[in-house]
């Protein structure tokens, strides 16, 4: 977390990632090919690369980003990296081992799929299953499930958003979970916009990318 942080706010947010309850990645999604369709856009399949504008989704296994525009690249590895823009854009991938997800909705985004890495920008918003955290800055490690927020003020111009505060929510543990105690944090926040919540429709044939391990085979 970045220095200028109040130490309040710091405190807060080392306190949530510690009580969180570790939320992996899907493993296996690295080894899934990558679909994505859009209204426009293109891919550069040489160097693995692509530009997609309007009603943008982009899957690989467990994995679904959808957003207004998306430019990305298929690392060596076969995960992605992607700068992501929407209003809002989301986020959605299956927890390692489990039927729950996380999500994520945000006006920016920015995820390096090599360090299982993710940041949102500006009303942003992370959830894991009914546990929740929202601020106008979020990132999260994905191999590790901790997240860290900062209290950052509005843009400019943009609509109101959290401001400079964190806010969040854990839900009650369930009884016989090790080490369950109970309790929520202060200052629950309102449900994820309702945008993020319905799908864009994507064109009937997305287009696949293959991984290069299989090309060279």
């Amino acid at each position: 977390m970045s220095s200028g942080i109040p130490r309040g706010i710091a405190a807060i947010v080392c306190a949530l990632a510690l009580q969180a309850s570790c939320a992996y990645a899907e493993k296996a999604d690295k080894d899934k090919p990558i679909n994505f369709s859009s209204d426009t856009g293109g891919a550069n399949y040489e160097q693995k690369t692509g530009s997609l504008r309007g009603n943008v989704v982009l899957t690989q296994g467990t994995m679904t980003v959808r957003a207004d525009r998306i430019d990305f690249k298929q690392n060596a590895d076969n995960s992605i990296s992607a700068t992501v823009y929407g209003n809002p854009l989301s986020f959605r991938q299956k927890k390692d081992g489990s039927d729950e997800y996380y999500e994520g909705y945000a006006q920016r985004a920015v995820y390096d799929g090599q360090k299982e890495f993710l940041e949102l920008f500006d009303r942003a918003l992370l959830k894991q299953g009914n546990d929740e955290i929202r601020s106008n800055y979020i990132s999260y490690n994905t191999s590790t499930g901790v997240f860290t927020a900062e209290g950052r003020p509005d843009q400019p111009g943009a609509p109101q958003g959290p401001g400079a505060r964190v806010r969040g929510t854990f839900q009650p543990r369930e009884e016989g979970v090790p080490g369950s105690k109970g309790g929520a944090a202060k200052g629950a926040a309102p449900k994820a916009p309702a945008k993020a919540e319905s799908a864009p429709k994507a064109p009937a044939a997305p287009l696949t990318l293959t991984p290069e391990s299989a090309l060279k085979k």
